[in-house]
């Protein structure tokens, strides 16, 4: 069957300001909690037509986390939007000049090189490259879906996309979809609580005078009262005084009847691998119960350096201590092959960094587990808000066979406060297993750690009505209305 694409749109939906700031990794070090601040979505709107004339809309978003994807020094934040924005036009550009094509995979797979080329020739970083692509990626991937009145899993199933993952790995030896999809899907999935370096952790961190008193819990012991939580991703600031510290208390507060389960992030805050083992010895040797429940590190080396062979040797001395994975280094088709020759463990998947790069590194993980049976993926993304992100973004994780995932989303901001009255009617009708109500408005809804997520495998990508395009703001108008071009 041939598509052709009609029509690309660019939207955003803005956030009110969050409930809660966020400080992440080195950042952190010697500063103040940040104010809470608002999270647009940036929104892909694809019109798409097949050769029988069916037609069919499809769409993804993602937050514009800028100050993630580029963390370059000397960079404002409007100087990164404003880059980020001009290569998505170029990416719209790109796939409206040559809108037929066959399957969604061979079209992403041919302009992913193109987008990566044209943010390279920018002065992009790669991550950035690669966010501009999946935008694009899901939408039509989401477009694909409905065309065939399929959800996204009987897609896969159906070998109905185009997916060839030798493609992006030529080692890979079948491309069947029984070589990536597991053999049952889950539909609930373990929440991952991101703990902040300045997240109060007990009613002694947030007097009273501090609260906000909006019936949403505030520290992490409420947390874990409230949602049963026993999954939690601790942010680590490269400081190793002040990361014992944090650690040790994270730890006093923890359930540890319920065996909890601690992942690490460094958001490439040890600048001197050897200093990132030292640290991981010394946390064996002074915390050692907090130790043996952390089962892996995220991302502990700026990017510039977590590949290098020059890294290799502090690589493969912290694996053997704690399995590492990369996040931030993660901008290429083959860093997940590089990173395992290097002694990482894995790899994380972010909608963000691509759905048909997740589902290829996911087959080549389950080929070499003869060879190093320590190979895994992770699902990590803070801030994935609703519908669109958020949904997708699950769907995913339960696809890749991962039993939890990192989101904070429903802590950091107010439910479903920055959706229209038309989008909040669509979860009310459809997703009353992943929201519930609370007051005047609806929340995530998390029962015993866990969300489920049975509504999400329908016809599309995860979203099954249409969002409410009317109520958000094209991205350029948008961009001059938020961050006025100081050069006119």
């Amino acid at each position: 069957m041939a598509y052709r694409i009609k029509n690309i749109r660019l939207l955003v939906r803005e956030t009110k300001p969050g409930r809660l700031g966020l400080s992440l990794g080195k950042k952190a070090q010697g500063s103040a909690p940040p104010p809470p601040s608002t999270s647009p979505l940036c929104h892909c709107h694809v019109e798409l037509e097949d050769s029988a004339g069916n037609k069919s809309f499809g769409c993804s978003a993602d937050r514009l986390s800028v100050r993630w994807l580029d963390k370059r020094p000397g960079r404002d934040k409007s100087t990164k939007l404003r880059e980020l924005v001009d290569l998505l036009g170029k990416t719209r550009t790109l796939y409206l000049n040559d809108p037929g094509f066959d399957t969604p995979f061979d079209l992403w797979l041919a302009n992913h090189a193109k987008v990566m080329a044209m943010g390279r020739n920018a002065g992009q970083e790669d991550l950035t490259s690669v966010y501009a692509s999946s935008l694009f990626e899901r939408a039509l991937i989401d477009a694909a879906c409905r065309i065939h009145k399929l959800s996204l899993l009987e897609m896969l199933a159906g070998d109905k996309l185009g997916f060839r993952p030798s493609r992006i790995h030529d080692t890979l030896t079948t491309d069947r979809p029984n070589s990536y999809l597991p053999p049952q899907i889950s539909t609930r999935i373990n929440i991952r609580h991101t703990v902040g370096f300045f997240d109060p952790l007990d009613a002694t961190e947030r007097p009273p005078a501090n609260r906000l008193n909006d019936g949403l819990p505030e520290t992490l012991e409420e947390i874990i009262s409230e949602y049963g939580i026993r999954y939690f991703k601790v942010k680590v600031s490269g400081n190793p005084e002040a990361d014992y510290q944090r650690l040790s208390r994270v730890w006093s507060v923890l359930p540890h009847s319920a065996e909890p389960v601690i992942t690490l992030d460094a958001n490439e805050a040890f600048e001197k691998p050897v200093e990132f083992v030292q640290f991981l010895k010394r946390l064996r040797e002074d915390q050692l119960g907090l130790f043996q429940h952390i089962a892996f590190v995220e991302q502990p080396f700026p990017r510039r350096i977590s590949l290098s062979a020059e890294s290799e040797a502090a690589i493969r001395e912290a694996g053997r201590i704690k399995p590492l994975i990369i996040d931030e280094s993660d901008a290429g088709l083959d860093s997940f092959p590089k990173a395992v020759k290097l002694g990482y463990s894995g790899t994380s998947h972010k909608n963000c960094k691509g759905v048909f790069k997740s589902l290829a590194n996911r087959a080549l993980m389950l080929q070499l587990l003869d060879q190093n049976s320590q190979l895994f993926m992770t699902a990590e993304d803070l801030q994935n808000l609703p519908i669109v992100p958020l949904h997708q973004d699950f769907l995913m994780v339960a696809i890749l066979g991962l039993s939890h995932c990192e989101r904070n989303g429903h802590h950091y901001n107010r439910g479903l406060s920055m959706l229209s009255g038309k989008d909040k009617k669509s979860v009310s009708r459809n997703h009353t297993d992943l929201y519930h109500q609370r007051g005047d408005e609806w929340y995530l809804r998390i029962n015993a750690g866990q969300v489920a997520i049975n509504s999400l495998f329908k016809t599309g990508f995860a979203v099954v009505d249409e969002p409410d395009w009317d109520s958000m703001t094209e991205l350029t108008t948008w961009l001059e209305e938020r961050y006025p071009n100081p050069n006119g």
